[in-house]
């Protein structure tokens, strides 16, 4: 099927988060019109949420609206306003493994429900081509075979997060067989950069080494995570959002990974080289939910998107570190900035 052409009017939901963030931007730099949604919530500093709404402030082809996904009211009222989106690219989630331990059910409302409403909605809307939406590594789960494939079992999720995520997946693929719905879901693999994700360990440890406090390091660092760049992430979701499937195959999956593994270790000894301080380190066994290693195989992203990553953790980190500098990161963090 031909790429689709810009402009048109996207649907970014999650708009206020770190990939929504940038997928938005890339989005308006193109020329399309983008209609941002976002609840705000307080999983983590509203501020810095709004402090990334703020660099769209003088873009005219941007709109936000602040309501939760899971709302059916609110989110069909959104769409019933605005029949000509054309695409949703579908990215609020309540995300972190550990957290999910604790609320399990904020996982069931945002990743569950929130999905199964948005698709509800979406599928009213008469020029709908394409919904994209983001999925998970943690679905992968504890498996050993490594890269993760999606073609891989994935029904032995190791944390709440992984299954409501997992759920997410099905529910998509039962609205693509009930309804014929263009479907693609994306399974990102451990991003990271400028803007992110506070309760992200790279995040974390760029603070407390910045700021002299200890970081926690688990099984001494050992285990390997598939570290990508959100350069690499934004372009993997423009690629997908611009090739929907096909009727033969409505519903389909991708990994969004950089196709190489990174000591966790390896991850501290960049930002400590980008900062130019060493960490003080306290180590504690794996945590519950935690898997030993993420890995991307992206042989079927490359063949049907021309996914092709090109930023290490040497180039990324830094450019992170850097933003986090300039733009006083630790003030979205809890406790002493």
């Amino acid at each position: 099927m031909a790429a689709i052409e810009p402009p048109m009017t996207m649907l970014v939901t999650g708009a206020a988060g770190f990939i929504g963030m940038h997928v938005t931007a890339a989005l308006l730099a193109r020329g399309d019109a983008v209609i941002g949604i976002d609840s705000l919530n307080d999983y983590y500093a509203s501020a810095l949420k709004r402090a990334r709404l703020d660099q769209f402030d003088s873009e005219s082809g941007f709109r936000f609206v602040q309501a939760d996904i899971a709302d059916p009211t609110a989110v069909g009222d959104l769409i019933d306003a605005h029949p000509e989106i054309t695409c949703v690219v579908h990215l609020a989630a309540q995300a972190g493994v550990r957290h999910s331990l604790e609320a399990p059910l904020d996982y069931v409302r945002a990743n569950v429900t929130g999905q199964t409403v948005m698709l509800e909605a979406a599928r009213r809307l008469p020029r709908l081509e394409h919904f994209v939406y983001a999925s998970s590594s943690s679905v992968y789960g504890a498996n050993a075979k490594v890269p993760f494939s999606v073609d891989d079992r994935v029904d032995h999720p190791v944390s709440l997060y992984a299954a409501s995520k997992r759920s997410a997946e099905l529910i998509a693929e039962a609205h693509s067989n009930l309804y014929g719905m263009p479907l693609t879901g994306l399974r990102f693999f451990t991003v990271y950069g400028p803007w992110g994700r506070p309760d992200m360990a790279y995040y974390l440890f760029t603070h407390a080494i910045a700021t002299n406090q200890p970081i926690t390091l688990y099984q001494g660092g050992r285990p390997q995570r598939d570290f990508t760049y959100i350069d690499d992430i934004v372009a993997g979701v423009l690629a997908a959002l611009d090739r929907p499937p096909g009727q033969q195959d409505g519903h389909r999956l991708y990994n969004l990974g950089n196709h190489r593994t990174e000591t966790v270790s390896r991850l501290v000894a960049v930002i400590e080289d980008a900062l130019g301080r060493k960490a003080r380190i306290v180590e504690a066994p794996m945590q519950p939910g935690d898997v030993e290693s993420t890995y991307a195989d992206i042989e079927a992203s490359r063949h049907d998107l021309g996914f092709d990553p090109t930023t290490s953790i040497d180039e990324g980190l830094p450019r992170f570190v850097d933003w986090y500098l300039s733009e006083n990161g630790g003030a979205y963090l809890p406790g002493p900035a």
